[in-house]
């Protein structure tokens, strides 16, 4: 009791901090690591460690989750060769080349130790790689690819990671075995992935409870996690997929209330889980320099450092490469212009956001704490305290750099081309409620609300096309009650129309998907107050 309270009064800090954070606009992912130190080198604090197993699986699902379904589809499709690349390619080739660091200069450690140090520090972190760049009008190929590549690549790495871990325990491993077994593994992921994410979508679009609603998305990610895991597949990969799945159903499938309950809800347990992880690593770092084995935390610092220059310099090595030659394939097939070039400073910059984050540090303090001899895993703490390091030296290091280089490189989405696209919705979707009340006045009912109505959005078009300057358009109330509410009712349902433009909006792919998120968080704040009005009249 005595430990969650402890725990209960850091997650208070660690709220308070954020609001600090978010005045100086650091960085979440900074915050916590930050954080996680200063907790870590506080005296007097208990060691509270959870079972290696319930921290995979409570903390990862989730995590993947969340950041699955606020990713794209059309993004994830339209970018996939260089997702693959990153999330796949290169994840296996900085695990190999971080094994290959730690075998030959770290002592005591065996190949397949090695191989699991670098499957946990080789995947960027999908939370890092959006709140660092979030805010920083990165052009929207950048950030679709990183966004795509955190959620893939932790599928690739966790994987590996399995496969590692399996060798130390067992003290045995085939890799044409392991190469056969990825293939099915992962293909059973996105299998169970694709079929749950539609049938959770079916399920949903039948309930019209908020709360009901809500609780389901927070047990979607443990099904599927489990379900795959069950039949030895990847639980990683099924989460994902589910994920993505509900993600293109979601503008369907949610009402008003549900949506806005269910983002504000998992906005909430997101902080929690990000913060809670850290702070478990935290509260550890003592009980884990002082289980070091031969090494000496110096020494320790050390080696973090140097595979943190690893992993950093292989990722800058390996996309400049790897882009040629995706972009020459793509020539040879005809699908890219002959004269196609590639965008060096773009390129530096998804270089450079190769930030690891907690999905690395949940990794690491997922470790089982023995072998199946009942000997302790060797050198499990060293290789918490080698994470700990990467994290925090990639995050601070590029998610502090970034913002400055982005602005010195001029990798930027114009302002202008962001407004344009807004314009272009508003404008299409007006034009859409146009037609919509032309159709309910042919058929006589309500007339004098319907054109009152008419009137607002000529003048919005108007203003959107330059023929008039930007007013206040409020909604104004009358003495008339009954015309008031015919007014309000109509007015709710052009919204439940535009509605419907939205989401085909989204299915044809024409706008980003921020635009999209963007407009239906405006009709779902407009749908709420018209409702707060008509329940006062």
């Amino acid at each position: 009791m005595k430990n969650l309270e402890i725990v209960i009064m850091l997650m208070a800090v660690l709220a308070g901090l954020s609001a600090v954070a978010q005045r100086f606009k650091l960085p979440y992912p900074v915050l916590l690591v930050l954080a996680g130190l200063l907790i870590g080198i506080t005296p007097a604090l208990p060691n509270i460690s959870l079972n290696p197993d319930i921290v995979f699986f409570v903390f990862l699902p989730p995590l993947l989750y969340e950041a699955s379904f606020n990713m794209s589809w059309h993004d994830f499709k339209a970018y996939r060769q260089q997702i693959s690349m990153l999330a796949i390619g290169l994840v296996f080739f900085t695990t190999t080349a971080v094994a290959c660091l730690a075998h030959y200069f770290i002592p005591g450690f065996s190949w397949p130790l090695s191989f699991v140090l670098g499957a946990i520090v080789s995947p960027p972190d999908a939370v890092a790689a959006t709140s660092v760049t979030r805010g920083l009008n990165l052009p929207k190929k950048i950030t679709s690819i990183l966004e795509g590549e955190s959620l893939v690549n932790d599928a690739s790495a966790l994987i590996a990671y399995r496969y590692a871990v399996a060798a130390v325990v067992s003290g045995t491993f085939s890799l044409w075995d392991a190469g056969w077994h990825f293939l099915l593994v992962a293909g059973g992921g996105i299998g169970i992935g694709l079929l749950l994410g539609y049938a959770v979508s079916r399920l949903q679009e039948r309930i019209s409870d908020p709360t009901i609603s809500t609780t389901i998305t927070l047990l979607v990610p443990f099904v599927a996690y489990s379900a795959a895991e069950h039949v030895d597949t990847s639980g990683v990969l099924a989460v994902v997929f589910t994920g993505l799945v509900v993600s293109w159903r979601s503008y369907e499938i949610y009402d008003t209330n549900t949506r806005v309950q269910k983002n504000s809800f998992w906005d909430v347990f997101s902080f929690l889980l990000n913060g809670f992880v850290f702070i478990l690593i935290g509260l550890q770092l003592p009980f884990i320099i002082r289980g070091f084995n031969e090494l000496t935390l110096p020494v320790v610092i050390g080696y973090g450092l140097l595979i943190s220059f690893v992993a950093i310099v292989i990722r800058i090595v390996w996309v400049y490469p790897t882009s040629y030659l995706l972009l020459l394939f793509n020539k040879l097939l005809g699908r890219k212009k002959k004269k196609a070039t590639l965008n060096l400073k773009s390129l530096f910059i998804t270089s450079w956001a190769g930030m690891r984050g907690v999905v690395s540090l949940a990794t690491a303090l997922a470790l089982p704490l023995t072998l199946r001899n009942g000997q302790p895993f060797p050198h499990r703490n060293e290789i918490l305290m080698i994470t700990f390091i990467v994290i925090l030296i990639t995050l601070a290091l590029q998610s502090l750099t970034l913002p400055w280089l982005i602005r010195r490189l001029d990798v930027q989405e114009s302002e202008e081309k962001t407004v344009t696209e807004e314009q272009k919705v508003r404008l299409q979707m007006a034009e859409g409620s146009m037609a919509f009340l032309e159709a309910e006045l042919a058929q006589g009912e309500d007339e004098q609300a319907l054109e009152e109505l008419k009137a607002r959005f000529q003048r919005q078009i108007s203003r959107l096309n330059g023929v008039l300057a930007a007013d206040n358009d409020e909604e104004e109330d009358t003495n008339d009650q009954a015309l008031f509410q015919q007014f309000l009712h109509k007015r709710l349902e052009v919204v439940e129309h535009q509605r419907a433009m939205l989401v085909q909006l989204h299915k044809e792919g024409k706008y980003s998907e921020a635009t999209i998120r963007k407009m239906e968080a405006e009709l779902d704040a407009l749908d709420i107050s018209l409702q707060a009005q008509l329940s006062t009249t």
